[in-house]
């Protein structure tokens, strides 16, 4: 039998799902196709509407390989197990002769434990255990959310935290889930052969597709213990979002909680003189950190080395001396001992990296107005991780809408650990790789206006911006609503929606906080003379095509605090190498921001908008044309009068086709 065609596979599942092929999708999928055939890396820039995840899923299927996906959002997960995949694979079966298997993997604090769900939770101050749903009143809102798991536990098939609607609070979640050295292990625990993170391992292994997130891809890089299947090709969709969360998952933390959160667990179960080493390690370290300033240290005080050298010391005794005591009044022991070490662990583990020094962390306190100081510790680079534990040993597809900045690939690929474009070579220690963008089914200057408002004040920072709160009013104004604000800063949102429902009360303002994201993007659709205000999670997060979202503000470039620990030490870094730190880190930073901010205007074809940027330095500074390279091709222009004028059009052709 001749083996189908790859335009004759994508064609069907194109069909299959009701979508429209277009000529990037089809340009995607041969290049995916050929990457994984010869074993080559790939970065594809695809736009929105380009229909990207057939663009590799079909490829991936009709190779016959295991294929891991790893996405970043939960909303991209379910969409390929729950639509995407479903309907590929019924599409491709009469082709492929075969039906492919798909499942999905998170990290084991994502399912419901249930030993946690029916023996309860180790508590710090209680002896033995802590009945959750006795002690939660049923009326509060932590107990309601209990017994309503405790139902779920019995309904769901998968355990899976994400398939509960509506969802719990983080502190009901900890209640009946585990970490995975929390966990006791299927052969240990009295419920392991109906656990649902076994269950979903075993899935796994005998998927041909697995669909996880980017933090466990890092977590099967990092830690060195397999997490996720073998598998011969990686794919990584929204792959912008990839450095930040391996640097997330890299990264260490110690507070003066949380280490007296270990000492607790542990001091029925430690020899008693440990136990009291600990403590004192403890308290030593809470005195350091009450005068603990934020920013980086450069080199460990004196004071600091010698309390994390004490704590280091402490916490390695304990495991030691925890994993022979036997204590008659402690019930479940053996769940008591494991999150016990799993605390003192990880403190041994922060305080011994940080007390070694590594010339390649970054180790700098922040201070928390509700939470107080902690001490962090997170990696310089994780270019050489990622190239080495991502490219070394399969065919690795990154894609996003925003991959190529400033007109190539070479900054998103330098961060990934991978040299320029064109110079690796079979031979070399570089991975091999190219990059091919396959453009927008959109016509970005026929459907938006790109518009820097240049007459404005350059910004200050933290300084009064009155002329550019007056210019998003009028904006608002010809728009009638209908605007996403994206701010650099919390306090910017904040201010800037609190001066705006008093100066145009006629157009709600919706403010990211005040209500779950989820509920707001809900409302923002829903009516279009409403505004959304907010920050960082809104650049990448809000999909609204159609007439309520025909505005994108933002604020200010978002390049980098200036007193962000990780990004200044970054940006030195490259400059004492030779380099251009600021053009490197952060424009960098700032353009991938920009491009998923502005690509939140045009979502469907029949979109119409204008992206304003009130900030006049994209104009002015000679960073701006390597930043608006960055961004869709709208119409570009720096006039507010016909920016006013587009826009009270758009509204007016918004309001009549209504």
């Amino acid at each position: 039998m001749t083996k189908p065609s790859l335009p004759d596979l994508l064609h069907a599942a194109v069909d299959a799902v009701g979508g429209t092929e277009r000529p990037g999708q089809v340009t995607m999928a041969e290049a995916v196709a050929e990457a994984v055939d010869d074993g080559s890396h790939l970065l594809v820039q695809a736009g929105t509407g380009t229909g990207k995840s057939l663009g590799y899923l079909v490829p991936a299927l009709a190779q016959g390989e295991r294929v891991v996906v790893a996405t970043a959002t939960l909303a991209l997960q379910r969409q390929l197990v729950e639509r995407d995949l479903p309907r590929t694979v019924d599409a491709l079966h009469p082709l492929l002769r075969r039906r492919p298997e798909f499942a999905m993997l998170k990290g084991r604090s994502n399912y419901l434990c249930l030993h946690r769900l029916h023996e309860g939770m180790p508590q710090d101050e209680e002896e033995g255990l802590f009945d959750q749903f006795e002690a939660a009143a049923p009326t509060s809102k932590l107990g309601q959310d209990l017994l309503r798991l405790r139902d779920w536990s019995g309904e769901t098939e998968n355990g899976d935290r994400d398939d509960l609607t509506p969802g719990v609070s983080d502190r009901a979640w900890a209640q009946v889930s585990v970490s995975s050295r929390e966990c006791l292990g299927a052969s240990r625990c009295a419920y392991g052969a109906e656990c649902f993170a076994e269950m979903a391992r075993e899935r796994a292994k005998l998927a041909e597709v697995v669909v996880t997130n980017h933090a466990l891809l890092a977590i099967d890089a990092i830690e060195g213990a397999p997490v996720l299947p073998p598998h011969e090709v990686l794919i990584v969709d929204e792959a912008h979002e990839l450095v930040s969360r391996v640097t997330g998952v890299a990264t260490g933390e110690l507070t003066p909680g949380q280490v007296n959160r270990a000492v607790r667990r542990c001091a029925k179960l430690a020899d008693e003189k440990v136990a009291d080493q600990l403590q004192t390690a403890a308290e030593g370290f809470e005195r350091v950190m009450e005068l603990a300033l934020p920013g980086r240290l450069e080199e460990v005080p004196e004071d600091l080395g010698y309390a994390l050298m004490a704590l280091r010391d402490a916490a390695r005794n304990v495991i030691v001396t925890l994993g022979s005591t036997r204590d008659k009044s402690v019930q479940d022991e053996d769940a008591v001992r494991k999150q016990a070490i799993a605390s003192v662990e990880t403190v041994h583990a922060v305080a011994e990296r940080i007390t070694l020094g590594s010339e390649y962390d970054v180790v700098w306190y922040e201070r928390h107005d509700r939470f107080g100081a902690s001490l962090r510790v997170a990696p310089l680079s994780v270019s050489g991780l990622l190239r080495e534990k991502l490219f070394a040993e399969r065919s690795v597809v990154l894609t996003s809408a925003t991959l190529k900045l400033g007109g190539d690939f070479n900054g998103v690929g330098a961060s990934l650990g991978l040299a320029p474009e064109g110079t690796a070579t079979a031979e070399g220690d570089q991975p091999v790789w190219k990059g091919i963008d396959v453009g927008s089914p959109f016509d970005y200057p026929k459907q938006g206006i790109l518009y820097v408002a240049k007459h404005l004040a350059r910004p200050a920072r933290d300084g009064d911006r009155a002329d550019m709160l007056e210019e998003l009013t009028d904006l608002i104004q010809s728009a009638g609503g209908r605007t996403l604000g994206l701010f650099s800063s919390m306090r910017a949102a904040q201010n800037a929606a609190e001066e705006l429902r008093s100066r145009i009360p006629e157009y709600p303002i919706l403010l990211q906080g005040e209500e779950t994201l989820g509920e707001l993007i809900k409302n923002f659709a829903a009516d279009p003379r409403t505004c959304l205000f907010g920050t960082l999670s809104l650049w990448q997060g809000v999909d609204v095509p159609g007439p309520s979202c025909q505005l994108v503000v933002m604020d200010k470039i978002p390049f980098p605090r200036p007193d962000d620990p990780l990004m200044s030490a970054r940006q030195k870094a490259v400059e004492e190498a030779g380099g251009n730190g600021f053009m490197a880190v952060a424009a960098t930073h700032a353009a991938l921001l920009m491009a998923q901010g502005a690509g939140r205007l045009v979502r469907a074809s029949g979109d119409r908008g204008v992206v304003a940027i009130l900030d006049s330095r994209l104009a002015t500074a000679r960073y701006g044309s390597y930043l608006k390279s960055s961004l869709p091709e709208f119409w570009y222009t720096t006039d507010r009068n016909q920016v006013r004028r587009s826009l009270a059009a758009i509204d007016a052709a918004a309001d009549d086709a209504t």
